[in-house]
């Protein structure tokens, strides 16, 4: 393992499938979260930093202060776990709508960042586009089903089927919108509960984007809390015809997952695809 310069007390911890985690007391006498693992893709650590800071820049939701970032390991501002409480999941709501709604310069990577994004150890490139569904299409889709063609993680009915959205993708998503800031890999894992039961975001993977997005990969695989949606909606309702979006938007994650963990999740990517065309 790869720790910050005089670093001691070092505690491994879970921290997900692909870093090590660790629990250390920094040089200045602080308690810090670190990643670290022996083979890392470069940039990857900057990228995060960069989303957990461009996140934090409104001051509407909660991020890990970033203490240090190397290309072998991040360390963050140590949050004491404990569990989302129901005003908690509000506040954050109302946060993420006002996060979103601060915006992004760009269709594409924030400021700072890599013209390129991860999901686990896959990259996607993050570079500008001028409209929001020529990014989804050319800088999520597609790329991922050239992988999982490649790969074999979709079928040949999927392929068509995911390359039948892409072309159609002027017309399903929706009424324009300005750049919304978004996390960009907000599933339920990646909403911390703290000791005093408020929310923090993790993990971003942040990019310029469309806001339902990161309302449809919190709903993919389980929410924390619903009063998260609700009172998103209450301080900056969605779109007409939102709803019929959700599966759109979940095609990407799909994708991701079927890549990386196989099994049934090419199934599910299919078959969101498929409602669309």
């Amino acid at each position: 393992m790869t720790l910050p310069s005089g670093a001691s007390d070092a505690r491994r911890i879970g921290g997900g499938d692909i870093n090590d985690a660790y629990r250390v007391r920094l040089a200045d006498g602080r308690d810090a979260f670190v990643k670290t693992r022996a083979e890392t893709i470069p940039g990857e650590y900057e990228a995060e930093a960069a989303g957990l800071r461009w996140l934090a820049e409104p001051g509407l939701v909660r991020t890990p202060a970033v203490l240090e970032v190397d290309e072998r390991y991040l360390a963050l501002e140590w949050v004491e776990p404990g569990s989302l409480g129901t005003a908690g999941a509000e506040e954050l709501g109302r946060g993420l709508a006002g996060t979103h709604l601060a915006g992004a310069e760009q269709f594409g990577a924030p400021p700072g960042a890599p013209e390129e994004t991860g999901f686990g150890s896959l990259r996607l490139p993050n570079e500008p586009t001028d409209d929001w569904p020529t990014f989804y299409a050319e800088r999520r889709l597609r790329p991922l089903l050239q992988i999982a063609g490649a790969r074999r993680a979709l079928s040949e009915g999927g392929v068509r089927a995911v390359e039948a959205v892409c072309e159609r993708i002027g017309e399903l998503c929706g009424a324009p919108e300005p750049p919304s800031r978004l996390h960009g890999d907000l599933w339920g894992g990646n909403v911390m509960g703290g000791a005093d039961g408020r929310g923090w975001l993790i993990d971003p993977s942040s990019y310029g984007g469309h806001r339902e997005v990161d309302l449809a990969m919190l709903r993919l695989f389980g929410a924390p809390s619903g009063r998260i949606f609700d009172a998103y909606e209450e301080a900056a309702p969605l779109a007409a015809g939102a709803p019929e979006r959700v599966e759109l938007y979940q095609l990407a994650p799909l994708l991701v997952h079927a890549i990386l963990f196989g099994g049934s999740y090419g199934a599910a990517a299919e078959a969101a695809a498929r409602r669309y065309v």
